[in-house]
Formats: C-alpha cells, sequence, structure tokens
C-alpha cells in the first residue's frame, strides 16, 4: 500500500498536524510506504545553506511523525524548493535495492532550479519503480513550455550501470505542481460550476487531459477522476478561492498520474497478457484533495494505491540474529549469513538501531563486518560489539546490515529487548537513598508554604 502526496507548501512552515494528510486514522491496513512530493520548500539562501548542512524542516517534520510508527526515510532529493521524500516500513528494506535520486533544472533555460524535476528510483522485490515530483512553469498561456520541460525532465539518465531510463521503469509516478490551467472558459463558469460541484463539465477544457488525446508521450499514464474542487488558487487559511486583484481562475494544478510499462507494450501489441505475465499491477484506491490545510495557496493532493507485486525477489542478500541477552554488562554477538552471490566489501557494518530510528544514518553504534569479526564458516559469521556501545538504559533495538556497495541496508533483525544494566540501576538505587537519607529533618516546617 503506497501514500503518495504532493504539495505546494508555498515557502510555509509545516502544519501542527498531518494526520489526516498521511491518513494516520484510516480503518484499513496501514501503508507500507508513503512518497512525499514538495514544490516551493523555504529555499531563501539562508535556509537552503542551513538545509544543505542539516535536515529541512520539513524532512524532519515527516521523519518525526513517521519514525515513532516504523517508518524509515529510505531516500530523499531536494533542488531548491523541490522536495521528494520516500518512508517506507523496516519490514521492506532487504528487498529494496539500486536506490538512485536525480534533478534536472529547467528554469532560466535550464541554468536555474525554481522549476523542473526531482526523482528517485528503485528496485522493489525485483521491480523497477520510479517517482517523479515535478515544478512545471506557471501561467495559462504557458502549456506548450509545461509539456517541452516534462519531456525534458523524462530524458534524464540516472548515473551508475544497467539502469532502466525513466520511461523503462515498470511504474513511473508523475505528480506535482504540473501548473496545468482550465482553457476557454471564464472565471465565473468556472466557480460556477465548482459551486454546483459539476467538476465534470470543466475537465475537457483541463489542458493537461486535452494534452494527453494529441501528445503521444503522454497518452501512456493514468489519471483517476478529478472529483475534488480545483486545488489552486486559494486565500491563505481558507477554502475561499483567490480574492485578490489578479483573481486566479481556479485550476487543477497538482496533480498525480503513473504509468505501467507492461500495460504499455500490452497496448501496442494488441493483446492481453497472461495473468502469469503480468507480474505487477497497480490499483488506484483513493484520489483526493485535502482543503483543512491553509498553510498555502495550494491544497494538498494525495493517492492511494495498492501495488501487486509477485516478488522477483524472495530472500534477503543477509539474514542477521543478536545472540543471548543482550545488555551494556558485557560484550555482544552477532551472527549473520549471506548469499553466495552478495557483493561484500570491507566498508560493511551493520548497525544498531532503535526500533524507531529515522534514517540509516541514525545509528545507536555500529561493528565493521570485517575488522570486528571473531569467528567465520562457510555458512555463517560472527561480529561483536563492545558493551561500552550498548545503551545503559536498554529498551527495543534491531539490527541493519548495511552494504557499501550496494548504498543500501540489505538485512534487518526482528526487532529485540537490550536489558537494563542492573550495575547501574543498583548504583542509581543507592544513589537515591543516600540522597533521601541525607534530606534535613526540618522539612515539616515548610508545609506552610
Amino acid at each position: 500500500r503506497l501514500h503518495l502526496v504532493t504539495w505546494n507548501v508555498g515557502t510555509a512552515s509545516p502544519p501542527p498536524d498531518v494526520t489526516s494528510l498521511l491518513q494516520l486514522n484510516s480503518l484499513g491496513p496501514t501503508m507500507d510506504m508513503y512518497v512525499i512530493g514538495l514544490q516551493e520548500v523555504n529555499s531563501r539562501i539562508t535556509n537552503f545553506l542551513s538545509d544543505l548542512a542539516f535536515d529541512d524542516p520539513w524532512s524532519i517534520f515527516f521523519m518525526a511523525v513517521l519514525s515513532p510508527l516504523g517508518y524509515i526515510k529510505l531516500s530523499s532529493v531536494r533542488m531548491q524548493g523541490l522536495l521528494l521524500l520516500v518512508f517506507v516500513k523496516h519490514v521492506h528494506l532487504p528487498f529494496i535495492r539500486d536506490i538512485h535520486t536525480h534533478y534536472t533544472r529547467t528554469g532560466l533555460y535550464g541554468y536555474w532550479g525554481n522549476k523542473g524535476g526531482v526523482t528517485v528510483r528503485m528496485s522493489l522485490y525485483g521491480h523497477t519503480i520510479c517517482f517523479m515530483n515535478c515544478h512545471l512553469p506557471a501561467h495559462m498561456e504557458n502549456t506548450e513550455q509545461r509539456l517541452d520541460d516534462f519531456e525534458k525532465i523524462l530524458e534524464m539518465q540516472f548515473e551508475g550501470e544497467n539502469i532502466p531510463s525513466t520511461l523503462d521503469h515498470d511504474v513511473l509516478f508523475w505528480f506535482g505542481d504540473l501548473n496545468f490551467r482550465i482553457a476557454d472558459y471564464g472565471i465565473h463558469f468556472v466557480r460556477e460550476s465548482i459551486n454546483n460541484k459539476r467538476y465534470n463539465l470543466l475537465w475537457e477544457k483541463d489542458q493537461l487531459n486535452m494534452a494527453k488525446k494529441k501528445e503521444a508521450f503522454l497518452q501512456d499514464f493514468i489519471e483517476g477522476p478529478l472529483q475534488f474542487k480545483p486545488t489552486y488558487k486559494f486565500d491563505l487559511y481558507s477554502d475561499v478561492y483567490d480574492t485578490s486583484e489578479k483573481k486566479r481562475k481556479p485550476a487543477w494544478t497538482d496533480r498525480i498520474l503513473w504509468r505501467v510499462k507492461n500495460l504499455c507494450q500490452n497496448a501496442s501489441k494488441g493483446g492481453e497478457f497472461s495473468e502469469e505475465e503480468q507480474t505487477i499491477s497497480v490499483t488506484l484506491n483513493n484520489y483526493i484533495s485535502h482543503m483543512s490545510y491553509g498553510i498555502s495557496d495550494h491544497k494538498p493532493v494525495t493517492g492511494t494505491f495498492g501495488l501487486e507485486l509477485k516478488p522477483l525477489l524472495l530472500d534477503p542478500l543477509v539474514t542477521l540474529n543478536p545472540e543471548g541477552e543482550w545488555s551494556a554488562e558485557h560484550d555482544v554477538l552477532i551472527s549473520y549469513s549471506a548469499v553466495p552471490e552478495f557483493p561484500s566489501s570491507a566498508w560493511d557494518w551493520i548497525g544498531l538501531f532503535k526500533v524507531s530510528f529515522r534514517h540509516v544514518n541514525d545509528y545507536v553504534t555500529y561493528a565493521w563486518v570485517e575488522d570486528d569479526e571473531i569467528s567465520s564458516t562457510k555458512d555463517s559469521k560472527q561480529v561483536y560489539m563492545s558493551a561500552a556501545e550498548i545503551p545503559d538504559i536498554g529498551g527495543e533495538f534491531l539490527l541493519g546490515y548495511y552494504s557499501n556497495n550496494l548504498q543500501s541496508i540489505v538485512g534487518i533483525s526482528q526487532p529485540f529487548q537490550i536489558q537494563p544494566n542492573r550495575t547501574l540501576i543498583d548504583k542509581d538505587l543507592t544513589q537515591e537513598e543516600n540522597s533521601w537519607m541525607q534530606k534535613p529533618d526540618n522539612l515539616e516546617s515548610h508545609d506552610e508554604f
């Protein structure tokens, strides 16, 4: 289950709550993956430079919301105001590989990143998936420029060997502030149609719908029905359309589309795939806007999808387990085994993570798989972690094996308990008793206060 968000945040700070945006109170099964595409994240030079050194406020915000629920930030890519974040449940980490990011500037003839696209691609259970967050040129008259820019973004190539081009991925999601407008109709007709919830009257004059009928490279993209109000342009903190002097005509600028490669191939062959050949399918469960968010002049849009995958990867590259009882009172052992074809490296490491860890570098401590190895057989190896590195207070943790060659976590343990350090607890209790014994006898005299 994939939940995808697109939102032009208009340089605003994160809102107090995103429960409804992320459907965290949904009664159905929880999401497996969140993909969040933002546009117009504050990129004034002071903000942008600090964001380069540290995570930006929006990334920190979403990590704070999602990491306690068992999601890790898998990848992110930023280009000025464009930000793309991917979060996944821990259980899927060993089956996500070949993660790459890219960005394409299209502003100022390709020299400026205020417009363009940011992209994350990966292999998910052996299937290639690509997410593309775009901010295309504004204004009614720039339809051709929007289409030209999107074609340019589609032509981008990821660095690395054997990585397919954008359109060669099994599934491609395209979303963002695409800035397509409603042509021909006047503002009064548009607003009247919206007030009467007769959105279908506007669909045929939506510039993206019109372009999809003419442009061959768009015809394979699928979109759910636009059964929500146009998401631009609103007065801040309201659901009232633009009352400024400009009185912008409402438009569905914020969109989510997708393309399934084998469906395209199927259409070109004029046949149907058998069930065996259909290894991946995408179902749109929900396509809505969220009117309650008013921090910018755009309303966020979400798409909730079901991805049905026939797994091409069934086993993790590395399986690992903690051995015995863990506490800070003694060195501890980790055993792990790798599949024969695993490309190990001297720079691989095993991290100890809290169960609510935010990203791959959010470890408590780590062990180098070569330097800290203490035994090795054909089937498994052991490494140790020093007692000095184990948290005294204990708690629930898990282990993750990070592959330097693959630049990702390729094995993860089940959550396990680290016992509190009894020596430390006894010491704290003794100190507490001593301090209590040393309290003055005349405490009663302070009762009046």
